[in-house]
């Protein structure tokens, strides 16, 4: 494939499509060759891009008319699964955003579908793309074992974003949608076989479904001793108060992120950072800490933008250079199927064993 023509189609034009569609644009390996959406967001994205690029309404109209050779799933997760099977069956590779799909089932159909017509999926893990993150897990692991992993992200959603959580709940609850990023990151941190999960979650709105809940906390255990916890809440009635708990810790002492006079709602506060603190537990005779806390700050942290830029930067160096995501779709799947077992103990009360 001529490293300059990968043309790609892009399906779902709000908050991760355009950030996709604009990293298509940044990349010289990339060239639109379509947006979908089943709302007026293509007209909007379409005015903010260079180009002017043909618009859809409907996923199966825009892959038999524009020919893509890649597919850019940014869509509501209930159509992850049937549209990333179409776009294979035509030969595309897929960028797809997280989850892979709302059913373990569904990951594993994806993944099969993928390596029978050795096509590239990449699943939108973002924080994987983060060189911070990268370092807040390498530092993690020199911590020690078991580790202690807290980690949250709550957002007080109203307006717009209230909009679109609420029909993110339609099909899949917070601690789902965001949690499969921190637990991969848990994994990541522990290399370690997760065990079993519990959870809570409470409904606070009657504005989504009775059988979802938009406030939820899960905790994790590991075959290692390592245990985590996680919580997501959306919605106008969320706290600020620490909403942004990014924070490790084990024998041998600490690493936290820390941000600075962010909101929950800023969606680059959602991955960017300003400072890490490195805590040493090492002590002498008088148990006095015989190390200095380190702060390491990061003036050149990238933004939500950079941050797409690199995985659609990955995902063309998937296509180009013939790159095995075995593990990468066996991760994807992983999470997500703890991220559901979360769900399932929030429902039925129980201590789910994975």
């Amino acid at each position: 494939m001529h490293q300059k023509n990968i043309r790609v189609l892009v399906v779902g034009c709000g908050n991760m499509g355009i950030s996709h569609a604009h990293a298509y644009e940044n990349h010289s390996g990339f060239t639109i060759c379509g947006l979908v959406s089943r709302g007026p967001s293509k007209e909007k994205l379409n005015a903010s891009l260079k180009g002017d690029y043909p618009l859809f309404d409907d996923f199966e109209v825009a892959l038999e008319a524009s020919a893509p050779d890649a597919v850019c799933i940014s869509t509501y997760p209930e159509t992850h699964e049937s549209y990333t099977l179409m776009a294979l069956e035509k030969g595309c590779h897929v960028f797809l955003e997280k989850p892979i799909a709302t059913t373990v089932e569904g990951g594993k159909r994806i993944m099969e579908k993928a390596l029978a017509l050795d096509k590239k999926v990449v699943v939108g893990y973002i924080l994987r793309h983060h060189p911070i993150w990268n370092r807040f897990i390498e530092e993690a692991q020199k911590m020690g074992k078991p580790l202690v992993m807290r980690m949250n992200l709550n957002q007080q959603s109203q307006g717009y974003m209230w909009d679109v959580h609420k029909n993110l709940m339609q099909s899949l609850s917070p601690i789902v949608d965001c949690g499969v990023h921190y637990l991969d990151v848990m994994c990541q941190m522990t290399q370690a076989t997760p065990l079993s999960v519990s959870a809570i979650g409470v409904r606070l709105t009657d504005e989504i479904p009775d059988t979802n809940y938009n406030y939820g906390q899960l905790q994790i255990r590991f075959d290692d001793g390592s245990v985590g916890w996680y919580e997501a809440g959306w919605g106008p009635m969320v706290s600020e108060t620490a909403f942004f708990v990014k924070d490790v810790f084990g024998p041998k002492g600490s690493v936290s992120l820390t941000q600075d006079n962010k909101q929950s709602d800023d969606i680059d506060g959602h991955t960017k950072t300003d400072q890490m603190l490195i805590h040493h537990s090492a002590i002498n005779k008088q148990n006095e800490f015989i190390q200095k806390d380190q702060y390491i700050n990061f003036d050149d942290a990238p933004d939500h933008q950079q941050l797409c830029d690199n995985e659609q930067a990955y995902f063309f160096n998937a296509i180009a250079q013939q790159l095995d995501l075995t593990n990468h779709l066996q991760q994807a799947i992983s999470s997500l199927q703890i991220a559901l077992a979360c769900d399932e103990s929030v429902k039925t009360g129980k201590t789910v064993l994975l």
